[in-house]
């Protein structure tokens, strides 16, 4: 029974890992369908999303139902809880990833992103798409150092979200109010999606120490087990 319980533990984590990567995987893809408006991609991303949502809910369920027969402590209680926690955040994930899509898909055949800012989205997809594998990396490693570091490779995210604005605001900005809209919204869904693979990474790092991230000294301090 204690070798199905711990099974079960870790059928739970294989999901959450899968559920990262696939998120992963779509907002590289719905960013690829907004910069080179491509219906069919962003159409797949759309569709695909509802492969996240019941992921999501097999998980919840799993874990509800071993938190009802198995009445877990400790490590155990912190593993169910925190994979309940980390599970709303990679199905947030894909409905960001969704957005991006639909908004491709409002402005086809268009691309709802001027040109002189196909860079910069490229970029902020494109580390998103980073992000997200690390997280999907700290959640397979249980590397707390590597948790760690995504809130420090984030802020090249909110750089970017910055840029983003500093467009916005110049006052050569020719694009129209309707423009300046959805680049406020991509701008706003890169952002949420890298804040979300950063808040898995912090509830790896909760689950292994038992401490917070933010009362964790990122030198020198011991990690639980080491």
């Amino acid at each position: 029974m204690r070798d199905a319980y711990h099974e079960e533990l870790d059928s739970i984590g294989e999901g959450l890992v899968e559920m990262a990567r696939l998120v992963g995987s779509a907002i590289g893809r719905a960013t690829t369908a907004m910069l080179d408006a491509d219906l069919k991609l962003a159409e797949s991303v759309i569709a695909a999303d509802q492969k996240v949502d019941d992921l999501q809910h097999e998980l919840e369920a799993r874990a509800i139902a071993l938190l009802a027969r198995q009445q877990p402590v400790a490590t155990d209680l912190r593993i169910v809880v925190t994979s309940l926690r980390m599970s709303a955040d990679l199905e947030r994930s894909g409905d960001l990833a969704q957005h991006v899509a639909k908004l491709a898909r409002l402005r086809f055949p268009a691309s709802a992103v001027p040109h002189d800012l196909h860079a910069t989205i490229l970029e902020m997809g494109q580390l998103a798409q980073r992000l997200m594998a690390k997280a999907a990396e700290v959640i397979i490693t249980k590397d707390v150092d590597l948790a760690l570091q995504l809130e420090q490779d984030d802020d090249e995210m909110d750089l970017l979200h910055r840029t983003l604005f500093q467009h916005l605001m110049d006052d050569r900005w020719k694009h129209g109010i309707e423009t300046a809209v959805d680049v406020t919204l991509l701008g706003r869904y890169y952002e949420r999606f890298a804040d979300h693979a950063v808040s898995v990474a912090k509830r790896v790092v909760y689950l292994v120490t038992g401490e917070h991230a933010d009362e964790i000294q990122t030198a020198g301090t011991p990690v639980e087990g080491a």
